[in-house]
């Protein structure tokens, strides 16, 4: 069914079968030690083909309205294809209510009566949705990238000073005293190669 346009496409002989498929899909993370885990996902699309037969002759068992030109129900079924038109898949008597989008057809003769059969590969459609980001979240990544904090921790090197490292992670070479406060380094002119230096957030210091 478009729903969209008012069009709704019964189809003209009933198929013997249908099937759905619920479900979310289940990540694998290897974890040294344990082993394997299954972590629950998201909720995981149904990619559904269906068997169906167009018919040209008048059939006792076609449904009641059928147009006999199998290619009027190709054609549209071509053009949603082709349109990436969002329809409602529905099994009369059932609660399947589904919506998808036609990946492909596939139609051809078998037995020279004109009838067509054909293959309808359907994919069930879900909309983007923008993802909602914790306000507390968004305010602590900003707050991190105003204030220049790249490192938990740095490693001094030959010929690093604080007032140098202060301006690397804060872009203020004057907080170099506040930096050898929170390290407890009694003289801010005296640090050691080798020594790991504690490089906090600006608003902590």
């Amino acid at each position: 069914m478009d729903e969209a346009a008012g069009i709704e496409m019964i189809l003209p002989v009933t198929p013997k079968e249908y099937s759905w498929e619920n479900g979310i899909k289940v990540n694998v993370v290897s974890v040294e030690g344990l082993g394997d885990l299954h972590l629950a996902g998201y909720k995981a699309l149904d990619k559904r083909p269906i068997d169906c037969m167009f018919p040209a002759q008048d059939y006792p068992f076609n449904e009641p309205g059928t147009n006999l030109n199998p290619f009027t129900y190709v054609e549209q079924i071509e053009k949603w294809c082709q349109s990436r038109t969002k329809l409602r898949y529905i099994v009369s008597g059932t609660p399947l209510n589904a919506c998808v989008i036609i990946e492909s057809l596939k139609y051809g003769e078998q037995d020279g009566s004109n009838d067509i059969y054909a293959t309808i590969s359907l994919r069930q459609y879900q909309p983007l949705q923008t993802l909602s980001v914790d306000k507390k979240v968004t305010e602590t990544v900003r707050s991190t990238e105003t204030a220049g904090v790249t490192a938990s921790s740095y490693l001094i090197v030959k010929g690093d000073t604080l007032s140098a490292i202060a301006r690397k992670f804060y872009g203020d070479v004057s907080l170099y005293g506040k930096l050898a406060t929170y390290n407890e380094i009694k003289n801010a002119n005296l640090i050691c190669a080798g020594q790991t230096l504690q490089i906090p957030p600006l608003s902590v210091l």
